[in-house]
């Protein structure tokens, strides 16, 4: 069978499974409480294929809306993509009030994403999508030494590319490094969205000068991101923050999902999945018409 999605060629395992000797052996913590009971896919032999991958095989669903009757949690997993199609997918399963997590983006417009979250407080569906990166402990730890360089003037985020599948993943760590709050955004360089500025005004909780998202950075080390802060102490650069990284992100992501099936409430976090999606939204606009862009 041709392999039609990257998980399907194996190179994510490598990053969770290190003791080759012992297969069944991950490198991050264990996150228990879930067990998949029903998957779709619109190539069905994919569908199929990730089946045969649990012993307890979950149900082959033939649409996608069967796949939300009698669960706990609906797990929308196309990270891929653009978000075009989420609000169609999530529909059934919000509509019978079934918690719901929306891998990033959670919609490629801010009009879908409106339309999502509107949807969820309708059916009272706890819902949310989070970006790896914004959930990440590495960045945390970064984020826990900006007060190195005082007051801050500057941050960077460099990688993700310039697809929206990317582009979400470095707004996305920008709010969590730098804080919320951008005001307006700017894009330049010689390709489209290869460097993105955002500007936080004049609020002196955040970066001055602002924050550059520099997109296109070529074929990057293991899907690496980089961050580095300035102010008038100096400068702080963080390490790669890469494929060998991302599985503890994974690990957070699924125990913040599980509080939430467990407490039907959305976590806030979404606030920040919302404002990347608006700062994605504006950098294309502001890319297509050369002018700042106010969010």
């Amino acid at each position: 069978q041709q392999a039609r999605y990257s998980w399907q060629h194996g190179g994510a395992h490598f990053y969770f499974y290190t003791n080759y000797a012992d297969p069944q052996q991950l490198s991050v913590e264990f996150v228990e409480g879930f067990r998949l009971t029903k998957v779709w896919d619109e190539d069905r032999a994919a569908a199929e294929c990730l089946a045969k991958v649990f012993d307890e095989r979950p149900t082959v669903c033939d649409d996608f809306a069967a796949a939300s009757d009698d669960v706990d949690l609906v797990f929308i997993a196309d990270c891929n993509g653009d978000g075009s199609d989420h609000l169609e997918l999530a529909r059934p399963g919000l509509e019978k009030g079934v918690a719901t997590f929306v891998d990033k983006p959670l919609a490629l417009t801010m009009a879908d994403a409106r339309a999502l979250v509107e949807l969820a407080d309708e059916h009272r569906a706890p819902m949310t999508s989070i970006s790896i990166l914004r959930a990440l402990p590495a960045a945390a730890r970064f984020a826990r030494r900006l007060d190195e360089v005082g007051p801050l003037q500057f941050g960077s985020v460099q990688g993700g590319g310039t697809a929206m599948a990317g582009h979400i993943h470095a707004a996305s760590l920008a709010l969590a490094l730098f804080g919320p709050g951008v005001e307006s955004v700017q894009a330049m360089g010689e390709t489209p969205l290869q460097t993105v500025h955002l500007s936080f005004g004049e609020r002196t909780d955040r970066p001055l000068r602002g924050v550059a998202l520099n997109c296109d950075v070529g074929s990057p080390w293991h899907c690496a991101f980089h961050a580095s802060a300035y102010g008038p102490n100096g400068a702080i650069h963080s390490p790669p923050m890469s494929d060998w990284d991302f599985p503890f992100g994974a690990a957070a992501i699924l125990r913040i999902v599980r509080e939430m099936v467990e407490t039907r409430k959305s976590p806030r976090m979404i606030n920040d999945m919302l404002e990347g999606i608006a700062i994605c939204e504006a950098a294309r606009e502001a890319q297509e018409t050369g002018c700042t862009v106010r969010i």
